[in-house]
């Protein structure tokens, strides 16, 4: 119900005051009677459902799977076009059967089936990693090699199931890691978390023949680790996620970077990129992840993701993180764009495993549910969530994001100071199946028996793949490709949102009762 979007916003602003962002987790969902809801903390796969297995089956909360196809696992990256998912493979020793990017046709969403998968010469495609991504104005798939030169473009504007190359290169000076497109498609961004240049810009304005147009490094003194980044609408402006405190990088300097870069966009001989605003922070979060520009009634706003907290310098990192305050998992974030200059962090989306109130326990959780051949008690990723997208970047209601142990969150975000979560699915854990596309797979190694899955691929909805209805689309690694389905009382794009059980007939009728009162003579 569309329509009644405008009127959702006015039931928040009259019956919600604003508050200050809050360091506590986000409200729970209420959930169906007929789900199988968490037992823990939000989030939290226990010991207790490891050991009676509970955990192979699906965790839900107002959502529902429809369709699914495992295949051989999945890598860190989804992308979507019309009725076509694309999704990358680990690259390991033990390689998949099929290796390559996997091609899905989502024509029939409680039967996808895959179609096709792409593995080009530059082996750009073989695992693109976080760089897999769809430009919707020209219909192309891009991706580039990690950690290496090599670059793809894919052509989808015709069969979709079937994408035609259209070029497959080494980009000097390129080691890929992630990227993005412009807007308009004419250029692509690779960003080189493991060298120097940070950034490389590709000129693609001719498919069959791309070629670097710019190397750029941040100026000293500028965290100079870049890892992915998105675009505003006319490209002249990247909102680049900046990564701090890992590796020779200090604690505090993680955070978002806006750059202008409309020389690059313009074409300009010799082409410089300025800094206009940023905003850092220092409260658990180590490696930023994406920067998503959406629009909640009206007002710019960054969806902010960190793919972790302290945990990847080991466990007593993340035990020192608890002691000082700090969260052991990185969680998403809003902040106002409203002022490029000064960007400001609104609300942080954080579930109860990212809650420093809940810091030891949640570390225990993870440690035991999370141990990987890293070491005991290191939780690597833990719950934290690597990508989000939002069901309409022009009026966001819905957020999903994709948070590794903790599965598939859905926030309502229409209030950008008071999110609050509204639905949930966890999918089963698949303990010890041979899975060599997974890339929880590769780093477990085989023979471990995995107590959760990891959710990290940017989800997908129906505007985000040039539809105008259908299912959330999203992949975990171990259960490969997944479409849901929202409760519909969670659907404000399509369907009738409630409002803190307040739906929408109720609340239209309230208004009119309101207005009528008002109208009414006096005495």
């Amino acid at each position: 119900m569309s329509g009644l979007s405008g009127l959702h916003r006015l039931g928040w602003i009259a019956l919600l005051l604003p508050v200050a962002a809050s360091a506590q987790a986000v409200p729970k969902a209420s959930c169906r009677s007929t789900d199988k809801i968490e037992t823990g903390l939000q989030g939290e796969t226990t010991q207790a459902e490891v050991t009676s297995g509970a955990n192979k089956s699906a965790v839900t909360c107002n959502a529902d799977l429809v369709g699914q196809v495992q295949g051989e696992g999945t890598s860190w990256q989804l992308a979507a076009w019309k009725n076509c998912a694309y999704y990358d493979q680990a690259n390991n020793s033990t390689k998949p059967v099929q290796p390559g990017t996997v091609v899905v046709d989502v024509t029939d969403p409680a039967h996808p089936v895959i179609t096709d998968h792409l593995a080009d010469a530059s082996g750009a495609m073989i695992d693109p990693w976080e760089s897999l991504k769809v430009n919707a104005k020209r219909q192309l798939l891009g991706g580039a090699q990690q950690p290496g030169p090599g670059f793809a473009i894919y052509d989808i504007s015709g069969d979709c199931r079937h994408p035609v190359l259209k070029s497959s290169v080494v980009l000097p000076g390129s080691k890929g890691h992630a990227g993005q497109w412009a807007p308009d498609g004419n250029t692509y961004y690779v960003t080189t978390i493991t060298n120097a240049p940070s950034l490389v810009a590709v000129d693609t304005s001719d498919t069959t023949n791309p070629k670097v147009f710019m190397q750029y490094t941040p100026p000293s003194g500028t965290n100079a680790i870049f890892h992915d980044l998105e675009f505003s609408k006319d490209g002249n402006t990247a909102y680049v996620t900046i990564i701090g405190g890992f590796g020779n990088q200090a604690p505090g300097t993680n955070g978002l970077l806006i750059l202008d870069v409309s020389d690059i966009q313009s074409r300009k001989a010799s082409p410089a990129i300025r800094i206009v605003g940023q905003v850092t922070w220092d409260d658990g979060s180590v490696i930023a992840q994406n920067a998503l520009p959406t629009t909640i009634a009206g007002k710019p706003y960054i969806l902010f993701t960190d793919e972790l907290g302290p945990n990847l310098e080991g466990a007593g990192a993340a035990k020192a993180a608890c002691a000082a305050g700090k969260s052991v998992n990185g969680f998403p974030r809003l902040i106002d764009i409203s002022d490029p200059t000064k960007p400001t962090i609104v609300s942080k989306l954080q579930l109860e495993m990212s809650d420093v109130a809940h810091c030891t326990q949640a570390l225990a959780s993870i440690a035991t549910t999370g141990t990987t051949p890293f070491g005991p008690g290191n939780p690597i990723f833990g719950h934290s969530c690597h990508y989000c997208n939002v069901d309409d970047a022009d009026d966001a209601t819905i957020a999903a994001c994709s948070c590794f142990s903790a599965g598939m969150r859905f926030f309502d975000i229409r209030d950008p100071k008071n999110p609050k979560e509204v639905a949930y699915y966890k999918p089963p854990a698949q303990g010890t199946k041979t899975l060599p596309g997974s890339q929880y797979w590769t780093f477990a190694g085989a023979g471990f028996d995995h107590p959760v899955d990891w959710a990290p691929a940017k989800p997908s909805f129906p505007k985000d793949r040039g539809m105008t209805s259908g299912d959330v689309w999203f992949t975990t690694q171990d259960n490969g490709f997944q479409v849901a389905k929202l409760s519909v009382n969670l659907r404000p794009h399509g369907g009738c949102s409630s409002i803190d059980g307040l739906g929408a007939t109720a609340l239209l009728g309230l208004l009119t009762f309101l207005r009528r009162r008002r109208r009414a003579p006096v005495g």
